[in-house]
């Protein structure tokens, strides 16, 4: 721990540390790892719950006053009207964790009177600690890090996270894809929301937007991005966006451009914009519905040329040869 940091920043360093040898300790067998299902495709491990105790711990035996909001037990621990509150994701990209895929985290946020005011997030299989505070800028292993500088969404790389949840709108996701794809040099999904803005802030990826996100998974990453020089909100560039379950972040120029493409695309959206995208993707289904058929009939003709070999052969014949 540093001299030089907040308190509350060492405090939380020092937490999400200890939860990060958990998940190390834990990720050495990760088969014998016992894992439960929240809903469909959500899962938490025991490594979840040993790492949110360990947090919780660190914690609140520094500040026994402060209230907590926690992933997995919400909040249940801590002050109930603190105006000090830790907003914690132990274990952030839980299904790649087990299934040894190595892209995680620990997050944890300070937050007084609801501004984020300190941010940890932890990558403990790379020992990679991303921290800011208030004013103060966002670090990587204690060095300064800064949003990248590409202006044009042409060159960048866009992180994003695809819909896994029941009721997900998931033809409006892959139409916010097909709105970037082409205008970008590359869509990823790495899986864990607070490493994806900690990459954004250090300059790594571009740009990034998700739905279906909760308070601990952009609490602590939000607070990364701004301090390294970037913007943060919902898909149409509000600010207010931490519990709306919509987060988009960028650096400014980039930004921009991305809430151009998707801001349409939000729940906050203007009425016009709404409908303009339910008709379009009922358009999507109609094309969808014409290519299938255009399918059905190119596989009736293989089947032609399956059960008329002499048709086929004679289609051959007419075709040049090809060269030696």
């Amino acid at each position: 721990m540093s001299s030089n940091l907040h308190p509350m920043l060492n405090v939380a360093i020092k937490a999400a540390r200890a939860a990060g040898a958990l998940i190390n300790r834990a990720a050495l067998d990760v088969e014998a790892v016992r894992i439960s299902q929240k809903q469909i495709n959500d899962f938490v491990t025991e490594v979840d719950h040993a790492a949110e105790r360990a947090i919780i711990e660190t914690l609140l035996t520094a500040y026994p006053g402060h209230g907590i909001l926690a992933e997995e037990s919400g909040s249940e621990h801590g002050a109930k009207h603190s105006d000090y509150v830790w907003i914690i994701d132990p274990l952030d990209g839980t299904t790649n964790f087990i299934h040894g895929f190595p892209v995680y985290c620990v997050s944890i946020a300070m937050a007084f009177k609801g501004k984020v005011e300190h941010a940890v997030v932890y990558d403990p299989s790379r020992n990679d600690l991303f921290t800011a505070t208030r004013g103060r800028g966002a670090f990587l292993n204690e060095r300064r890090i800064r949003v990248s500088k590409r202006t044009q969404l042409k060159d960048c790389l866009v992180s994003t996270g695809f819909p896994f949840r029941p009721g997900d709108n998931f033809k409006q996701y892959m139409a916010m894809m097909a709105e970037l794809m082409p205008r970008t040099a590359g869509l990823r999904r790495p899986g864990a929301a607070a490493l994806d803005l900690a990459y954004v802030a250090a300059g790594y990826c571009d740009g990034f937007f998700e739905s279906g996100l909760s308070i601990w998974d952009v609490a602590a990453g939000s607070l990364l991005v701004t301090e390294a020089g970037g913007l943060v909100g919902n898909f149409t560039g509000e600010a207010d966006f931490m519990e709306q379950r919509e987060c988009l972040a960028g650096s400014p120029r980039i930004y921009g451009q991305l809430v151009g493409l998707l801001g349409k695309y939000s729940k906050f959206a203007p009425a016009g914009d709404k409908a303009a995208v339910r008709q379009a993707l009922a358009n999507g289904a109609a094309d969808t519905a014409m290519d299938g058929a255009a399918d059905g009939l190119a596989e009736d003709a293989d089947e032609a040329a399956t059960t008329h070999p002499d048709s086929a052969a004679e289609d051959q014949q007419t075709r040049p040869a090809a060269a030696p």
